[in-house]
């Protein structure tokens, strides 16, 4: 995986490490808007990007991260190499776990402000598009830390302290915001967490179901919805099956 370093206010620099030699990292969460004003690979290495608007993200979670004590970080716009199939593939695979080993996860609402001096922020905390992406699932689901900031970098809470808001908006059960783990929920109830949530591009039905039904497949971007869906449920089977020959 690679991950961020922020080597001063202008300079951004990325540095490659196997999973397991991977050192403390945080994590950003969030909505993508026009894929032009995201922040690439290719921004962080030909050092550019910095009048997209996505590079306001970056220089958020740059000072959350330091704020907290992390020297590196993880954004998926720019530590993905994302013209390379291979690579955005095995990232697919590996995002869950990426996740979930974050000390940190930081989830940018773009959609919430925080500019007036009341509450009002909840209501757009609630009517969020954060809730409502396919991605952002396993995002809320694998860290054991996550906490919710405003467009203005303000921290609103964590997962604990807004959990039962974030029950009623998802209808995900308590203890899978609090403590998931895959044994815990049939894969029928998992699935359904994502049943109404969206993609921009149709095979991310399936994709971003991947890491949390614990399964592994290629992505083949171009096969459609129900092709990657059916070999989603096949992938399925065979786990089932090799667990039962297992305890056989």
């Amino acid at each position: 995986m690679r991950l961020l370093e922020c080597k001063s206010d202008d300079e951004y620099t990325l540095h490659e490490f196997t999973d397991r030699g991977a050192p403390a990292y945080a994590i950003l969460s969030h909505t993508w808007a026009d894929k032009r004003e995201e922040v690439s690979f290719e921004d962080i290495e030909g050092r550019t990007g910095k009048s997209k608007a996505g590079y306001k993200k970056l220089d958020f979670c740059a000072k959350q991260a330091a704020a907290d004590g992390f020297i590196y970080f993880w954004i998926d716009t720019c530590c993905i190499k994302r013209s390379s199939d291979a690579e955005l593939s095995e990232s697919i695979n590996s995002m869950f776990r990426w996740y979930q080993r974050a000390e940190k996860c930081y989830v940018y609402l773009s959609d919430v402000s925080t500019s007036t001096a009341d509450d009002t922020w909840r209501q757009a905390f609630r009517a969020s598009r954060w809730f409502t992406r396919g991605w952002t699932l396993q995002e809320l689901l694998a860290p054991a830390s996550v906490e919710f900031f405003s467009a203005e970098g303000c921290l609103l809470g964590n997962k604990r302290d807004l959990v039962r808001q974030i029950h009623d908006i998802t209808g995900i059960p308590k203890k899978a915001l609090l403590d998931y783990s895959h044994e815990h929920f049939t894969i029928s109830k998992r699935m359904s967490w994502g049943k109404t949530r969206q993609t921009t591009r149709e095979e991310d039905e399936t994709y971003c179901l991947i890491g949390l039904l614990s399964i592994s497949m290629p992505a083949c971007y171009g096969e459609g919805r129900k092709r990657a869906c059916d070999r989603l449920l096949r992938e399925i089977e065979m786990e089932d099956r090799g667990k039962l020959l297992f305890i056989l």
